[in-house]
């Protein structure tokens, strides 16, 4: 029978004593013989009830469910740290599973893992999917509306989530944002002996009972009036819940394209507004970039949040609160864009100590004190001035002219 490797790899930290163990709805039988003697071997297995319940006839240690709240999990492991210790995890640890939580404590050189295939991989199988091709999404105890970027003519999307609930809420959605014609399929307990695939339209989800253990595979169907979120920085200012204190379309593409979002950087939006600058900042990357948006007026603030639920990026941090008192204990920011309060005291002085070598700043002006502002603020550290002048084409009378909006000066500087 095979036993938990004893011996590290050239430069691990200490030895392998802790195996995490992928298994699947059809239980034992479907695991290999390396995984069922990591699992008999172990002086400890730890796991969800249902996981423990599927590997029961293996289990020779001590058998211990997650303690709650789960977040405790590491702990709970490293304790045993020494002894021989299974960890229990459903199909592939590290798709959305509990390896991720444990490499965050527990050098990954000492464990042995061992996938099964997650559900992401069966679903792809029984529809015949190209997972490259598929966007993979987990609502599982996450905000549903972490969905809508996503939600494109054509996509096709594979989503674990939460409950028996879960699919129905997901189609109510759809359909509430106009993709209600999109086909859905509903796949439960995959590989086991209760699995069950069924199919349905979003608008006409009527499914009765479901699985808790379930994956909604998506076809994205979009009706005219569909809340299409499109891919580029931009994005028209009617899609923004504002009071008229936006970045405006135009300039919030040049914007954007000078703060030069990078994966897994950190914004700070001072004077948010309607929080448009820090919405499509998340938008650039929603699974791994941070945005916080600073703004003084409470009914200001709640428009942020409800922009950044509309948009799909609820990971939106909001600081309600004037600067730069509130800048205080903020995480330091990778860029920082001023796009209101730059002349108020102290605010450009905050951003400039705020940032560390190689970030960068953008503050945006419209009236003449703040331009004023930025003028001496190029002539004492440099950086670059533009000025952006956009007009539109409007009615004259009966006929059309261009009507110009007031023209906006941008500095933008890298602290070096």
């Amino acid at each position: 029978m095979p036993v938990l490797e004893t011996i590290a790899p050239e430069g691990a930290a200490s030895p392998r004593w802790l195996s995490i163990v992928g298994i699947g709805e059809d239980g034992v039988e479907g695991l290999g013989a390396n995984a069922r003697g990591l699992i008999g071997a172990a002086d400890i297995v730890l796991g969800g009830k249902r996981h423990l319940a599927l590997a029961a006839p293996l289990i020779r240690g001590a058998a211990r469910p997650w303690p709650s709240p789960f977040d405790a999990a590491a702990d709970e492991v490293l304790r045993s740290r020494g002894r021989r210790v299974c960890v229990l995890a459903s199909g592939d640890p590290f798709l959305y599973g509990v390896g991720a939580t444990l490499t965050r404590k527990i050098d990954a050189r000492e464990m042995l893992v061992v996938p099964a295939p997650s559900a992401f991989s069966l679903a792809a199988a029984r529809l015949g999917w190209s997972l490259p091709h598929t966007a993979l999404l987990s609502v599982h105890g996450r905000d549903l509306d972490l969905i809508r970027p996503h939600l494109q003519p054509g996509a096709r999307l594979l989503v674990l989530t939460s409950d028996g609930d879960g699919p129905a809420a997901l189609a109510e959605l759809l359909t509430e944002l106009g993709f209600g014609n999109s086909r859905l399929t509903l796949l439960e307990a995959l590989g086991g002996p209760r699995e069950r695939v069924r199919a349905t339209t979003a608008a006409s989800f009527d499914l009765g009972a479901v699985n808790a253990l379930n994956t909604l595979g998506i076809e994205v169907e979009a009706a005219r009036n569909a809340r299409i979120i499109a891919r580029a920085s931009g994005l028209p200012d009617h899609l923004f819940e504002h009071d008229g204190q936006i970045t405006k379309r135009e300039v919030r593409a040049v914007t954007l394209s000078l703060l030069a979002p990078r994966r897994g950087e950190l914004l700070w939006d001072i004077g948010s507004g309607s929080g448009s600058v820090a919405v499509e900042w998340l938008l650039a990357d929603p699974l791994f970039m941070r945005a916080v948006a600073i703004e003084a007026r409470a009914d200001r603030a709640a428009r942020i949040r409800r922009n950044a639920t509309a948009f799909g990026v609820p990971s939106l941090d909001l600081v309600h609160g004037a600067a730069p008192a509130v800048l205080a204990g903020l995480t330091p920011p990778d860029a920082i864009f001023v796009g209101g309060g730059a002349s108020d005291p102290g605010v450009l002085d905050a951003a400039h100590a705020a940032l560390r070598s190689g970030s960068r700043l953008v503050v945006n002006a419209v009236t003449l004190e703040t331009e004023a502002l930025l003028l001496a603020r190029h002539a004492a550290l440099g950086g670059e001035l533009i000025r952006i002048a956009v007009s539109h084409a409007a009615a004259v009378g009966e006929k059309t002219g261009w009507r110009p909006a007031l023209p906006v000066t941008q500095w933008i500087w890298v602290k070096p």
